[in-house]
């Protein structure tokens, strides 16, 4: 590491190896010779001279890029392909004349985006796939545990835990659809000149239009993808590094989701994230638990969903068949969103793997709230007693307003069952109403929502990705 210069810290603390390989300038540039190889291959194979040799020759040389070379020649000329093509010429002097052949310098570049963007999804998708299986292991051990739930963070009817790991776990099962839809139907450029309108083709081809169709097709199947994009002007439509992107903010807004609970949950000591041993929470209070982990998925999540803003200007504001005011925003925005998620996963996978459960302080917090939410329970009770309901539902808001206002104002326990006991109206007394006071009687469906969300829905789609799973996650920092 250099610390005389500015490093992004997206490499140096956050993304994998794994993902930051899939974006290195080695990736890329061992791409355009696969794709130069791909273009000579399939104009040979449509009847060019161009000899079993030469093809033979880039082969021998895919791998071994003299880097070297093209820098020097870069300084010269100022274009990075053709500082490239010479380069390999270099290497290939048998096939230095053929390199590159009637393709512009997009071929390579643009076809090599497509490439990486899939492959990144790729890695994305597995770990987005073991995310869900650890929330899944997750949502079973806590099917059953009562929690307390919040609407508007106040208290509500209960839930269980693991009831609520199922909402964060369909969410990321919905960026999952969404990732294999738009995985699903990236096609590479092709190669279609300068304008997209293959004219240096039909001049190579002496107009052969029903050979010329071939060549695209025959580049896809070479770089193994299923087609290209139809149409296009000198580079693929913009449009597609706008649907990547979003794919990534989605995940990123689950993500973030996810993370502000689990940072709400340690604030109120029920749920925390992994701690380690010899981990520091703050430099000055050393008794804190900061929820760290959860506070980097957030706060890289919302860098990923500002970041999809850029591709989706970008692809508004390209002219006719092209401009070159995407290369710059494009070479920082897609690589560092793809980055930043693969962090944010990794934490994700890291804070679900560990998450501690403390069932005591969840119980005492529901307890102290479950007065309130049982007397519809208790008024039952105390009707078929022989009370009236009316009458009941009255004192009940009565001595319900006086119990909040021990708790709020006097500092005390809630005394809800005490002040009912205490009441002849309700002819039950506090052992009778203490046995209405069982958390599970509470939760609805919670328990059987998860089992069947469980059954019918994610251990499916993990049995169809069971080759993905496994994934431990490494943070740096």
């Amino acid at each position: 590491m250099s610390n005389d210069r500015y490093v992004s810290p997206l490499s140096e603390r956050y993304a994998s190896r794994e993902m930051q390989y899939i974006f290195s300038p080695d990736k890329k540039f061992r791409t355009w010779r696969r794709l130069w190889i791909a273009l000579a291959e399939t104009e040979k194979e449509l009847g060019l001279n161009i000899t079993d040799e030469q093809i033979e020759e880039l082969k021998s040389h895919a791998d071994d890029i003299n880097y070297d070379v093209a820098k020097e020649r870069e300084k010269i000329v100022r274009h990075d392909v053709m500082s490239h093509v010479y380069a390999y010429g270099v290497q290939c002097p048998k096939a230095k004349g053929i390199i590159h052949l009637g393709a512009t310098s997009c071929y390579v570049g643009d076809n090599t985006d497509i490439i990486i963007m899939a492959e990144a999804l790729k890695l994305v998708r597995k770990k987005l796939i073991n995310v869900i299986a650890e929330l899944a292991k997750f949502a079973e051990e806590q099917k059953s545990q009562p929690t307390l739930a919040f609407t508007h963070f106040q208290p509500a009817q209960p839930t269980t835990v693991g009831k609520r790991a199922t909402l964060w776990m369909q969410e990321f099962a919905m960026d999952l659809e969404d990732l294999d839809y738009v995985l699903g139907s990236l096609k590479l450029l092709g190669s279609k000149g300068t304008t997209g309108t293959q004219a240096s083709f039909l001049e190579l081809f002496d107009g052969d239009q029903e050979t010329i169709d071939k060549i695209d097709p025959m580049i896809a199947e070479k770089m193994g993808f299923k087609a290209c994009y139809p149409v296009s002007g000198q580079t693929y439509s913009r449009k597609v590094d706008t649907r990547v992107l979003n794919v990534l903010a989605g995940i990123a807004a689950s993500a973030h989701k996810f993370s502000n609970d689990i940072r709400l949950l340690q604030h109120l000591k029920e749920i925390e994230e992994p701690f380690e041993k010899t981990q520091i929470g703050s430099s000055a209070m050393a008794y804190k638990r900061n929820p760290m982990r959860s506070e980097r998925i957030a706060s890289l999540s919302r860098y990923v969903m500002v970041d999809a803003l850029n591709p989706a200007i970008t692809s508004a504001t390209q002219w006719f068949e092209r401009t070159l005011d995407d290369s710059a925003n494009k070479r920082l925005s897609v690589p560092e969103g793809f980055l930043a998620i693969d962090g944010i996963l990794d934490l994700c996978l890291n804070v679900v793997d560990g998450l501690v459960v403390y069932p005591k302080v969840i119980e005492k917090r529901l307890m102290s709230e479950l007065p309130f939410m049982a007397t519809e329970n208790i008024m039952m009770d105390a009707v078929k007693a022989g009370g009236d309901r009316q009458e009941l539902h009255e004192r009940i808001r009565e001595l319900s307003m006086e119990a909040g206002r021990n708790v709020k104002e006097k500092g005390l326990e809630n005394n809800l069952l005490e002040l009912i006991a205490a009441d002849p109206a309700f002819n039950l007394s506090l052992e009778d109403l203490k046995k209405t006071m069982e958390p599970a009687k509470y939760v609805g469906r919670a328990k059987e929502q998860v089992e069947a969300y469980l059954k019918n829905v994610i251990h499916p789609l993990l049995k169809e990705n069971e080759d993905e799973l496994g994934m431990k996650a490494e943070i740096n920092v």
